[in-house]
């Protein structure tokens, strides 16, 4: 048995793909399971390779009932409160970040300057387990139920600072709209509310809002069969990346060095105040999932406000961004068909 950590989020599973894959290429016939939140059962499901789900929200304890896991591999943080976690698991070995605290010196010296996928693949690595990066591709659900060729608004995202304004989400989407786009807002149920108010703004039909109304596995197929997607830097634009949809992510504070598409799929771009002025802001780190509630956000922005770096990029910006990346992705398709 292999037993993986990875108690987050969407975008948060979505970068641990290669090294998920890696595993399951370095174990073929041992059972991988995997410690995440049962909500994210469908993205898993799309993952593939994956044997089993083992409910764990957080970092307060995986209930593991089986025997000692042959591994344990730390794909979660840095610890030591996850090492810890899957210390307690009793495996014969842990692959993990070294980490004295919790009394693991093996593992590679953990590094805050990289991006998410290449820190565990590096992880893999040391233990001379294979893992590729750019091996991010989800298997495409059926678009049954589903509008296809839409384009994706989601101008959500679990931290407040990095929310663009839904006022200049709300004026793309009447752009878009106006340029013959077909315009959907996406979202989760907590963030109706949002949705509805960017749709209105923008002047979009009701069941323009999808928000609330698709579970996990829908969203991913809303995705997976859209003309592109503008988004926060959160999970749906993952997805994009995942399946190789034309995307403009909105990034501040984080770095889209850290979270963001690879810079070498010209039908993704991530804009970045800072680098588009060409500023030395060498922007925050992400989240840290080894401290409870920590936000990558600073001074006036700590308690809600939009980032003042995700605050400066401009409406023109992201419609420039949205015309290069659809114009690349209507050559690939040209090309493929």
């Amino acid at each position: 048995m292999i037993l993986v950590l990875r108690a987050l989020g969407v975008g948060d599973l979505a970068t641990a793909v290669p090294a998920l894959r890696g595993l399951r290429a370095a174990f073929p016939d041992r059972t991988l399971a995997l410690a995440a939140p049962a909500w994210l059962a469908p993205l898993v499901d799309l993952v593939g390779g994956v044997d089993r789900l083992v409910p764990t929200d957080g970092l307060d304890g995986v209930d593991w009932p089986g025997p000692a896991p042959h591994w344990a591999v730390n794909l979660h943080g840095r610890g030591p409160r996850s090492h810890r976690v899957l210390q307690a698991a009793g495996p014969q070995r842990l692959c993990a970040f070294h980490n004295p605290e919790a009394d693991h010196t093996d593992g590679p010296p953990w590094s805050a300057d990289e991006h998410e996928v290449d820190r565990w693949c590096r992880l893999l690595d040391w233990y001379d387990i294979p893992a590729d990066p750019s091996d991010l591709g989800l298997s495409r659900p059926s678009p049954h139920r589903v509008p296809v060729g839409v384009t994706v608004v989601h101008p959500g995202a679990k931290i407040a600072a990095k929310r663009w304004s839904p006022g200049r989400f709300a004026a793309v989407a009447a752009e878009l709209t106006r340029a013959g786009h077909r315009v959907v807002v996406t979202g989760s149920a907590a963030e109706r509310d949002l949705a509805e108010q960017v749709a209105h703004r923008a002047g979009l039909p009701g069941p323009a809002v999808l928000a609330g109304r698709l579970d996990l596995s829908g969203l991913a197929a809303v995705v997976a069969h859209s003309r592109l997607v503008v988004s926060a830097d959160t999970g749906v634009a993952h997805l994009a990346t995942a399946y190789g949809i034309p995307s403009v992510v909105l990034f501040g504070p984080v770095r889209p060095e850290h979270w963001g598409p690879p810079a070498d799929r010209p039908w993704h771009r991530a804009l970045w105040a800072a680098a588009m002025a060409g500023g030395d802001d060498q922007g925050l780190p992400g989240l840290d999932p080894e401290v409870p509630d920590s936000v990558p956000v600073d001074g006036d922005s700590r308690h809600g406000a939009t980032h003042p770096t995700l605050a400066a990029i401009g409406i023109e910006q992201v419609l420039a961004a949205v015309d290069e990346v659809d114009q690349v992705g209507r050559t690939r398709y040209a090309v493929a068909t």
